[in-house]
């Protein structure tokens, strides 16, 4: 491969914002819940990279031949790998895609196949473009972006854009619903600036409040620091579901925690809503096996036991938006509720976004 850009290259990154930017010169894009991915090609060879350097073409095989379709012979695009499922973007069906075995891969790609969503072009031909003001790369990213064949499913698109600030606010409050993550400003002047966080993102931003069942230590600190508390929600049955996690605590924080979750260590399993997972994840070590999807290529090498407690505290969090029955990020710890039974900590306090058709953002696929 012989490009103007050539592989690794750490993607241009975005910094968070609280609102979305005003004023002359920007551009707004909506902010896309995938795998970041530049693609690099050059005639038959491609390469598609992640944001952490890293090949991801095995995992997505499905897009080799339309990349090659779309893309011009030489060149460069940043943007995003996603799945489009029933109720939205699915990112647990991107997770699933990161597997050892290739059948497996197969079956996912035919079952979910991937899309990409192009947003900037860092070379075209042998013209390196990085230091080319984003209004003419995205210009040229959209003369150059070949169309599928009429009547098939787009697979590779052009992510929509605008300049007016009332539209970009109509999406952030509409595209959601369609498991899009906020809207993403840029500089129209501005150049490709890899690794550096200079575009301007804008994400959904919620409270809630938690049951908190148990705690993972800290990773350099085991019985000394708590990593991170497990959260939970009482559905309408009354099962306490595990949501996700807060981790977003100081060192000295971290272990005036050890000290302030110790009386809720005592006799903790015994009825505890998740003792099942415990003796599982017990069972499974004494035989020297792992949970089944205990690990992934994103946390591989990392303790993920935990350590219950009884559910008798309360916390509010922070957190952007749920997907499925769960947080799809960490949440931000904001305080304790000790005014607050666990018990009342249900889903039915959660704001429901209506489900916003993909097609209005893909264009339609049939």
């Amino acid at each position: 491969m012989n490009l103007p850009v050539n592989p690794p290259i750490e993607p241009m990154l975005a910094k968070l914002a609280d609102a979305i930017p005003e004023g002359d010169g920007w551009l707004y894009e909506p902010k896309w819940d995938g795998f970041r991915a530049l693609v690099f090609r050059d005639g038959p060879e491609l390469l598609v990279q992640s944001r952490d350097l890293k090949p991801l073409d095995r995992y997505f095989p499905e897009l080799r031949e339309p990349l090659l379709a779309a893309l011009p012979d030489r060149a460069v695009v940043d943007g995003e790998v996603v799945i489009a499922g029933e109720h939205g973007l699915d990112f647990d069906a991107l997770l699933l895609r990161i597997h050892p075995a290739a059948s497996r891969v197969a079956l996912l790609a035919s079952q979910s196949p991937a899309s990409f969503v192009a947003w900037d072009l860092l070379a075209l031909d042998d013209r390196d473009l990085r230091d080319t003001p984003f209004a003419d790369r995205r210009a040229a990213l959209a003369a150059s972006l070949r169309s599928a064949p009429e009547g098939r499913r787009s697979v590779v698109s052009l992510t929509p854009a605008t300049s007016d600030r009332a539209v970009a606010a109509d999406w952030f409050a509409r595209f959601e619903g369609a498991g899009l993550d906020g809207v993403v400003a840029k500089r129209l002047d501005g150049v490709y600036e890899p690794g550096r966080r200079a575009m301007i993102k804008v994400k959904h931003q919620r409270t809630a409040d938690c049951a908190v069942a148990g705690f993972r230590w800290y990773k350099d600190a085991p019985g000394e620091m708590v990593g991170s508390l497990l959260l939970g929600l009482y559905d309408a049955a009354g099962t306490l579901h595990h949501v996700g996690v807060t981790s977003s605590f100081t060192r000295e924080e971290r272990r005036a925690l050890v000290e302030e979750l110790a009386p809720l260590r005592r006799d903790a399993l015994d009825g505890h809503p998740w003792r099942d997972w415990a003796d599982a994840e017990a069972d499974a070590a004494a035989r020297g096996q792992r949970m089944p999807g205990a690990t992934s290529r994103w946390n591989r090498g990392r303790d993920l036991s935990w350590q219950p407690l009884r559910v008798e505290r309360a916390c509010e969090v922070a957190y952007d938006h749920l997907q499925g029955e769960r947080f799809r990020h960490a949440t931000t710890f904001l305080r304790w509720r000790p005014d607050k039974p666990p018990a009342d900590c249900r889903y039915d306090q959660l704001e429901v976004t209506p489900a916003f058709e993909l097609a209005e953002v893909f264009g339609r696929a049939d």
